[in-house]
C-alpha cells in the first residue's frame, strides 16, 4: 500500500472518530441538563422524561458508533488501497 494513502487513512480515521464524538457529546450534555431541569420543575413527570431521555441518548450514541465504524473501515478494510 502507498504510504501516503496509509497515512491519510489513519488521519481520516482519527478525524472520523473525533468529529463523530463532538456532536453527540454536546447533544447528550444538553439533553441531560434539560431533563434534570424538567424533573426538578415537575417531579411527577419523571418517568416520561426519563424514558424519553434514554431513548434520545441511545439515538445520539448510535451516531458516534457510525463514526467508529467508518474509522474501522478506513483502518482495516481500506477501500483506497
Amino acid at each position: 500500500m502507498n504510504p501516503i494513502i496509509a497515512a491519510a487513512s489513519v488521519i481520516a480515521a482519527a478525524l472520523a472518530v473525533g468529529l463523530a464524538a463532538i456532536g453527540p457529546g454536546i447533544g447528550q450534555g444538553n439533553a441531560s441538563g434539560q431533563a434534570v431541569s424538567g424533573i426538578a420543575r415537575q417531579p411527577e413527570a419523571e418517568g416520561k422524561i426519563r424514558g424519553t431521555l434514554l431513548l434520545t441518548l441511545a439515538f445520539m450514541e448510535s451516531l458516534t458508533i457510525y463514526g467508529l465504524v467508518i474509522s474501522l473501515v478506513l483502518l482495516f478494510a481500506n477501500p483506497f488501497a
